[in-house]
Parts: C-alpha cells; structure tokens; sequence
C-alpha cells in the first residue's frame, strides 16, 4: 500500500442560506475550489489528475448528472480527466476524500482531487410521479434542502424522526440540559471568530466572485454565519425547533441557536502519492493515516461518530492520547455532547479548536472535506501531529479519518 498525502485544501467561506452565495451554482462553487487548486499548485499538469471524486448530499437540482464530472469540465481540467460523485448525507465530502486516498494508496491513481459541494439555498422542491395517469387529486412538492422526504412507508416510523428529533433524544440519554447545549454553542462562536480575527482560516480559504447586476462582481471572502456578538442571553430567547413545553416538563432543548445553520458552500483536496508528490513541486500538509465508518440506529444518528472514531485510532495504532486535534462536525450541540460524554478518555480542550458546524456553517455535501482541510491546515502549522475528522450521518452512520504528519 503506498502513502497519500494531502498537498492541499480548499474551501469556499460559508454562506448563509439565501446569503451572500444564494446566487451561485453548486457546480459553480465546486469548480471553483479544484480552479484554485490548480493556481496553487503551478507545477502540476492537470491531465496527470487520475480522477475527481466529489461528495454531494443533495443531487436534486443543479447538481445533478454527476456534480463531480461537471466542477472537473467547468473548472477546465482536460476533457480527459473523468469525475465522479459520491453521496454519503453529511459525510458525502469526506467519504469522497476517502474514496481517492483508497485508489491512491492501492495505486489505481497517483494524483487525484476529491472534496465536497452543497447549496441548501437552491435545492429544489420536487414533484414525485403519481401512481396513475391525470390524478383527479392535489400533488405534493417536497423540498429537498434538508431530512426526510418521501419517505419509504416500510422505514419503522422511530426512524424517520427529524434530525433534530434525534438530537433531543441524544440530549434524554445524556441528560445533557439546554444551558450546556447553549454554552458549547457560544463557545463554537466565540472560537471560529477569534480563528477568523487570527487569520486562521486564511491559508483554507479562497474567496468567491459573486456577480452583481450591475458593476464587478462582489468578492464573498468570510464565512457568513459565525457571530462575534452571540450571548447566552440571545440563545435563551430562542424558542424549542422540534419539542414543544417546558425543559422541565421533558420539552425541547434544542434551538436554531444550538443547532448547525443551513449553508452553502464547496471544499476540494489534492491528493497525491509520493510520486504524485514530486510532480505537484509542493510539501504536503499532513499524511491519510487511517479511516473508520460505523453504523447504528438511525433515530440517534448523531452517536455514531463515537465507534468511527474508536475503529479509525485502531487501525492507526492510536490512541485519543496521541490526538492534538480532533474536528467533530456540530450538526446539534446536543450530539457533540453525547459523543464526548461516550469518550471517557478524550480531553475536549482539542475539540474543534476554531469553531465547528454550529458558527462555521453546515454546507451537507462540502463539510467533511471542510474539516479534513481544516484538520490537515492545523497540523501543518504544528510542523507535526495527529489529527481526526468525523462526522454523524443521517440514517444512523459515522465517518472518521486520521491525518498524521
């Protein structure tokens, strides 16, 4: 098995749904990351790029006919260079990083790019077919942005709860209480402003272009939803999403303050193994190491993370020990929560050091490429490291994935 190594990681900032990047395509948003990719990254001759693997959660709209072929011809890599879409929900972009770090390493690809792309802004609504020839009754539009539609009637109904259903059934097990969810929230805002005050996010981060009807187009250059101002007395205000009543009559904990926003957004890794790596020119950030993928009970998804993480230390021969970062998607605080309190031995001081979902945003198909990146940056900063991305997965999955360096 040969070595992969991540030469470099892209993001877009964030936008906030129907934000600053509610007019951009998805294809658009992923073709630009691979483009800056290649500008990074001089020395490299595009045709030598084996594949483009590109996660995608949705699939529904103007990502559609395979995204990662469109961002691979839009972005103006050689007609020769074939992509790819992968879907794994939330975990679609970092599944794809570890769909091409596999193909590297087994030396089916030297070189190859990978990431993720979501716009939750433009998801479309969508109209199934009917049964039967002009229905004499009224037809259905479900939207596409986010959880369960058109749901199969044999799914056990426990199942097919929303998501932020299953984060408060996270938050009974744990009897993890609506202040704690508050404060871990703020603390995601208060850490990814000081990031972004820091210039933290500066070497991930390549600004968008957004056209204007009239005059240049506007440069989209800082992730949207985090909050400098956010207070715990502003998040008390906010009302329960999903549980009506009282917390302490069993009501809801869980807020659109404590819960990860909707977002769009895109994120590419180049990937090479060592030969690949000469041929970039360029060091790399950090090493694969290793990969964990888990399944559960889909009504508490949001757990799933913890046994990802568990099989990915293993295969790595690591232990949470030997971490100095571990970057933990916040679909809901409630989650997070539930994870650590499942890790007895894991110090949460290294947890999300610059923020996560809740402040960042949660772009569904672009996010776990997001904190491979993120992930990857930190531990090229350190000079050395071992680093964990994970994250929950609706329909009951984790994902992780170990960088060394």
């Amino acid at each position: 098995m040969k070595n992969v190594y991540i030469v470099d990681a892209v993001r877009t900032p964030t936008g906030r749904y129907n934000g600053g990047l509610a007019s951009v395509r998805p294809d658009d948003l992923a073709a630009h990351t691979i483009r800056e990719l290649l500008v990074r990254t001089p020395q490299l001759d595009p045709a030598r790029i084996a594949d483009v693997y590109l996660g995608n959660a949705n699939g529904a709209g103007e990502e559609n006919r395979n995204v990662g072929r469109m961002a691979a011809l839009l972005a103006g890599l050689p007609t020769s260079v074939p992509g790819v879409t992968v879907n794994r929900l939330c975990a679609s972009g970092l599944e794809a990083v570890i769909q091409a770090a596999r193909a590297i390493a087994v030396g089916d690809a030297s070189i190859a790019v990978a990431g993720g792309v979501e716009s939750m802004t433009r998801a479309p609504y969508v109209l199934p077919k009917n049964d039967r020839p002009f229905p004499a009754g009224h037809a259905e539009l479900h939207s596409t942005t986010l959880g369960w539609r058109m749901v199969n009637p044999g799914m056990p109904p426990q199942w097919t709860i929303p998501l932020g259903e299953s984060a408060e059934l996270i938050a009974d097990k744990h009897t993890i209480s609506r202040a704690r969810q508050d404060e871990f929230a703020l603390g995601s805002h208060r850490k990814a402003a000081r990031a972004q005050a820091q210039g933290l996010f500066d070497a991930e981060l390549t600004p968008v272009p957004v056209r204007q009807r009239k005059g240049d187009p506007r440069l989209f250059a800082a992730d949207e939803c985090v909050r400098p101002d956010a207070s715990l007395e502003a998040m008390a205000k906010l009302k329960p999403s999903f549980r009506g009543g009282s917390e302490a009559s069993g009501g809801g904990t869980v807020t659109a303050g404590n819960a990860s926003p909707l977002n769009d957004g895109a994120a590419a890794l180049l990937l090479a193994d060592e030969e690949g790596l000469k041929a970039t020119g360029r060091e790399p950030l950090a090493r694969v190491s290793a990969t964990g993928v888990s399944a559960i009970d889909p009504d508490h998804f949001g757990l799933a993370p913890v046994e990802a993480v568990h099989r990915a230390l293993a295969k790595a021969g690591r232990t949470f020990a030997d971490l100095d970062v571990l970057e933990l998607n916040e679909a809901f605080a409630a989650q997070v929560l539930g994870c650590v309190a499942e890790w007895p031995e894991f110090d949460p001081a290294i947890l999300n050091p610059q923020g996560g979902a809740i402040a960042l945003g949660h772009p569904l198909g672009a996010s776990g490429a997001r904190l491979a990146g993120t992930v990857a940056h930190q531990l090229a900063r350190r000079g050395s490291g071992t680093g964990i991305a994970t994250l929950c997965i609706g329909v009951g999955q984790g994902l992780a994935l170990v960088l060394e360096r």
